[in-house]
């Protein structure tokens, strides 16, 4: 491949700032921006330009530990974020109380996570801002995220989960406001339903421990858990909102706004990332097997979402219309203030 030691020019009079942002995600400086450059960021596009160090800036970027960070494990591995002059470093989150703080601490640069979270930080003051799209689920078909059982229930669709405890990865979200929704569709009880904050990665040890009754997971452990006996029970986001996004990448709105150049970079190194993707497979894949010591086998059959940067605000905008029917927000968070332009 041919490398290119690229760097936006305003990218260069940050570098020494954000080299705190080092492999450990300890870092959270942020500089505030001079005139001279300040002025280049709002005359200039922004695009790659020959930085006069060469140096790469550091950045860190949270993302769970499941299969929907393969391409961005692998465009890394590969160099991609490299020609578009970040030194990139992942650092895994579990979501929900750990993925928000670790954003506005500054502990990562940006985060890939729900597109719900982002929403009831808005709604509570704090400073976040969605950049970009970065997976969506499945309007039809086999999607990559579901309610399992675990082998020998007798929950075999949406409704039989009323009453029962339903393990999701992070409370008052878009798992347990979905599945609410589609109990509710198929004539269930969704409020009594006991919801349980279960790790994905702990999901099927709780299952065959029987400490929950059924948990929504994404891929590989749909796959796994299914393949050791559990059930399929609802795909809850196909169920309610066709094509939801399952995860969107985030930073904070004080970067967004004194960082444009920087921003604007890595959503570009992110979308040549995801076309990347689509012409590796294998490389994609054998990520799955490095990052998350999956078998071979199941790597290559596993079930990928679809990738791309491209926001749709009124999918999102019917997210926030679900939460609110189902008493999640007292109000609509606003789109305008939170989804970047």
């Amino acid at each position: 491949m041919n490398r290119r030691p690229v760097m936006l020019t305003a990218l260069a009079a940050l570098s020494l700032a954000l080299v705190g942002c080092s492999s450990n995600g300890s870092g959270n400086a942020t500089p505030e921006p001079t005139t001279e450059p300040a002025a280049q960021e709002t005359t200039e596009p922004a695009g790659e330009t020959t930085s006069p160090s060469g140096e790469l800036v550091p950045v860190t970027v949270g993302a769970l530990p499941i299969s929907e960070t393969a391409p961005l494990w692998a465009a890394v591995s590969a160099g991609i974020f490299e020609e578009h002059g970040f030194d990139v470093t992942i650092q895994p989150i579990q979501g929900g109380a750990q993925a928000m703080p670790a954003l506005l601490n500054g502990e990562v640069d940006f985060m890939v996570g729900q597109p719900f979270g982002a929403m009831r930080a808005i709604l509570q003051g704090l400073d976040v801002k969605i950049i970009a799209n970065y997976a969506e689920s499945y309007a039809t078909g086999d999607d990559i995220n579901a309610v399992v059982s675990a082998p020998g229930s007798n929950i075999t669709k949406p409704a039989e989960l009323a009453g029962k405890r339903v393990a999701v990865n992070s409370l008052g979200a878009a798992g347990d406001l979905t599945i609410m929704a589609a109990v509710a569709q198929d004539g269930g009880d969704p409020a009594t339903i006991e919801f349980v904050e279960v790790a994905f990665p702990d999901a099927q040890a709780q299952l065959e421990a029987n400490n929950i009754d059924a948990a929504w997971v994404p891929e590989p452990f749909v796959s796994m858990i299914v393949g050791a006996g559990g059930a399929k029970v609802v795909y809850p986001y196909q169920a309610t909102i066709p094509g939801l996004p399952t995860l969107v990448v985030q930073t904070t709105g004080d970067r967004y706004q004194h960082e444009p150049a920087l921003v604007s970079e890595f959503v570009a190194a992110l979308a040549e990332a995801f076309s990347w993707a689509e012409q590796n497979d294998d490389l994609v894949r054998q990520s799955l097997v490095d990052e998350m010591s999956l078998p071979e086998p199941a790597a290559q059959g596993l079930p990928l979402p679809h990738f791309t940067t491209e926001i749709d605000r009124d999918v999102l905008q019917s997210l926030a219309d679900l939460a609110i029917e189902h008493g999640f927000f007292d109000e609509a968070p606003d789109l305008d203030a939170l989804v970047a332009e």
